[in-house]
């Protein structure tokens, strides 16, 4: 894939599969980004300056610009990634959600299409159109199992319904139109460049600005968490060797409460931050910790069979947690110039998803 656009290249994944994409070498990038609250293009600033990268600001739901990108830029390939993707945020505002992820997911699948029958045989055949979305359109599991890519869809957010749509949507543009198209489905990522209202980064910085550390209910909500640069390399990979028409589960075989990944922060910056500790009169981080009434609708479990992955395209995790949520605490102590404006100018932590 010599050529390939990006959408949603600024948001916390889209700027790992760039940085990913050009440092790796061999490929043309375009990022594609309306730049919301959680675009940034600082986020991009290692491969700002490659000649090889170009970014342009615009919404996925913009017909005549979509068409515009895709004639001038002449894409091998599409990763899809823009998508509003907050399930507390589709709480307080759905229509958002629905604008983007399946409006906008839509008219890019009309434009891609209407390129890519354009394209002689020959590219036309090696074309790929990869869809990013996410474990949430399956539901929530019990205490045990695991998503599987045969596993049928039950969404129970806002988010997940969009989501649910637009790989639907995905599929049938293959299917009806013949469009190569490749999904994938991930579960929870953590890593750098992660906007601050995600668990992760809003424990990390609540600790060191000494506020409560908030935690749904009693924290016994399970994810598998996936390191984004980990993620990164299985899109890469699907979008090389995946089999057109295909699903691909990506996850990290790394299942924890929402408790216990806040006690490993906490422990984490308990080694790391003893001076902040002592101006703040605590014995340890965990002392921070709050439970906060449960969001609506909240999911159980959620857990990722990836052997489809691992099997058929030689991909696994190669980051633990345990070695990943240290790699992302000293991440975040030593990257202020990233989040201290966020958190000045776009969300200083305030709850969201109340469902009011």
């Amino acid at each position: 894939m010599k050529r390939i656009i990006v959408t949603g290249g600024a948001g916390f994944i889209g700027s790992a599969v760039v940085r990913h994409l050009i440092s790796r070498g061999g490929a043309q990038v375009l990022n594609l980004d309306k730049l919301t609250y959680a675009g940034n293009v600082a986020s991009l600033a290692a491969v700002a300056g490659a000649p090889t990268y170009q970014f342009v600001q615009g919404d996925v739901c913009d017909r005549a610009l979509v068409e515009r990108v895709l004639g001038e830029f002449a894409p091998d390939a599409v990763m899809h990634l823009a998508a509003e993707s907050h399930v507390d945020r589709s709480i307080d505002g759905p229509s958002a959600f629905i604008q983007t992820n399946i409006v906008g997911t839509a008219t890019l699948l009309d434009a891609t299409l209407a390129y890519w029958r354009t394209l002689p045989d020959s590219t036309r055949n090696a074309f790929r159109f990869l869809h990013i979305s996410t474990d949430e359109v399956y539901g929530s599991l019990g205490a045990t199992g695991l998503f599987s890519e045969t596993t049928p869809y039950d969404p129970r957010s806002p988010y997940s319904a969009s989501k649910a749509a637009s790989d639907h949507l995905v599929m049938a543009w293959h299917h009806t139109y013949g469009l190569p198209v490749l999904i994938t489905n991930c579960s929870n990522n953590y890593g750098p460049f992660h906007f601050p209202e995600k668990l992760i980064p809003l424990v990390i910085l609540n600790a060191l600005d000494g506020k409560p550390l908030p935690i749904y209910g009693k924290g016994d909500n399970v994810r598998d968490w996936l390191y984004v640069e980990d993620h990164a390399k299985a899109l890469v990979r699907v979008l090389a060797h995946g089999v057109v028409g295909e699903t691909y589960n990506v996850g990290g075989n790394n299942e924890r409460t929402n408790l216990q990944v806040v006690e490993a922060i906490c422990a984490a910056l308990d080694r790391l931050q003893p001076q902040r500790r002592a101006e703040l009169s605590i014995g340890s981080f965990q002392e921070l910790i709050t439970f906060v009434p449960d969001r609506p609708g909240h999911d159980k479990r959620y857990a990722i069979d990836a052997t489809k992955l691992k099997t058929q395209l030689g991909w696994e995790a190669e980051e633990n947690f345990d070695s990943g949520i240290v790699k992302t605490v000293h991440w975040y102590l030593n990257n202020a110039w990233w989040w201290q404006p966020i958190r000045q100018q776009k969300y200083a932590g305030q709850r969201l998803g109340n469902g009011k």
